[in-house]
């Protein structure tokens, strides 16, 4: 087997990963998804979540916010340590999010999410996306002018 070879299987098993979790989160598993973690870790817009117990939170937190949660998956991209992966998140906000009373509108935004692994082994998912994007669609902030 090559270099190439190897670099190949590792970006195949790291894919398989990542689609794993998606799947998880989509089929609003929260033991799933954390299973996909070698260590449970996210980062939400810069902001550090670690441990199973912060993740779970985190996780169920969404799903009861946006019963409807979903990512659909696009574009992945390999670095040397991390895939690079673009979506795109919908959902309905009907329960409490963040502190926020459910308000029964539809989200739909992109997000970039850093899935950062050591081997194949999935240590953190670094998720970016415009919180004011969000809170605008939810009815919280007004829409821009």
């Amino acid at each position: 087997m090559t270099a190439v070879d190897d670099i190949t299987t590792l970006r195949r098993r790291r894919e398989a990963v990542v689609n794993q979790h998606a799947e998880a989160e989509n089929r609003h598993d929260v033991k799933a998804t954390i299973a996909t973690f070698h260590r449970p870790r996210y980062e939400v817009n810069g902001e550090p979540l670690d441990g199973e117990e912060a993740v779970r939170e985190l996780l169920q937190g969404l799903m009861d916010g946006f019963p409807d949660f979903h990512i659909a998956m696009g574009k992945m991209r390999h670095a040397d340590d991390a895939v690079f992966g673009e979506g795109v998140i919908t959902g309905t906000h009907d329960g409490e999010w963040s502190g926020i009373p459910a308000t029964g509108r539809r989200v739909e935004f992109p997000v970039v999410g850093i899935f950062e692994f050591d081997g194949d082994r999935l240590l953190c998912e670094k998720v970016y996306f415009d919180t004011a994007t969000v809170l605008t669609q939810i009815g919280v902030l007004p829409a821009p002018s």
